[in-house]
């Protein structure tokens, strides 16, 4: 009994030393003594996309050997048709060019006034102004068809910025792009369409002034499927099939590739 009662005795005096470990404060002070995160910067908010097409002006060289800005002589404040060539390519040039002559027969005067027409080549290093002077010759280029070439880095900065760049030259697009730089309005067409497709996709392009080609596409860009679903569909289908010419320009402008 005696040994019993000597080690409750013990025991007692043992609980009374122990500290009490209090796991909550414990927790409180590792929170005080562990760095504390910096709160992230929220990201910076997107540009606005509404923009026009951003064309660099690079220096460049029409097939008469003139010295241009590509966006301040051929581009700004016009209505331009733009495609793409090489003068040895055997493929898809020739047809691309003989299609651009029947554009320019059916604008008639128009090309060199309200419309211009651009050949830009992907090839500058062989395609000296004297080559393609012979080449829109062969293919009876007039006023306002103008050819163009240049330095390999500055003609490679416009390439980049339409969205034409390739690796490649034989990989270029068959793509025709048809903008008013004025109005913000660009659209992109099969450059081996029906002359007349292309005559309508252009004419259509000179009609449109800045308030029209830009109101619904600064309506439908400042919407997002997470703010409102229904009215960024409703968009999406104005433009789909409403407006199929905005369709490009607002996909260019806002970087949606979908």
């Amino acid at each position: 009994m005696k040994a019993i009662v000597t080690i409750l005795f013990t025991m007692l005096i043992i609980g009374f030393a122990t500290p009490v470990y209090d796991f909550g404060a414990a927790s409180a002070q590792a929170k005080q003594k562990s760095p504390q995160k910096k709160e992230q910067e929220p990201s910076p908010k997107p540009k606005d996309p509404t923009g026009s097409l951003r064309i660099p002006d690079a220096t460049v060289y029409d097939q008469n050997g003139n010295k241009l800005k590509f966006y301040t002589d051929l581009v700004k404040g016009k209505t331009v048709a733009i495609n793409f060539i090489f003068t040895t390519c055997t493929a898809i040039c020739p047809a691309l060019t003989a299609t651009f002559r029947r554009v320019q027969q059916q604008l008639g005067e128009r090309v060199g006034q309200d419309v211009h027409l651009i050949s830009v080549s992907v090839d500058p290093t062989t395609d000296v102004p004297e080559r393609l002077k012979e080449y829109a010759a062969k293919f009876k280029a007039g006023p306002g068809w103008t050819f163009v070439t240049g330095d390999k880095v500055e003609i490679d900065s416009v390439l980049l910025a339409l969205g034409t760049a390739v690796a490649n030259k034989n990989d270029h697009t068959p793509m025709v792009l048809i903008g008013n730089e004025a109005a913000g309005n660009w659209s992109r067409a099969y450059g081996l369409s029906p002359p007349t497709r292309l005559v309508d996709l252009i004419k259509a392009a000179a009609s449109k002034s800045v308030a029209t080609s830009t109101k619904l596409e600064r309506e439908c860009i400042s919407l997002r499927p997470h703010r409102d679903l229904r009215a960024y569909q409703h968009c999406r289908l104005r433009i789909d099939y409403w407006l199929p010419s905005l369709r490009s320009n607002w996909q260019l402008a806002s970087g949606n590739r979908q």
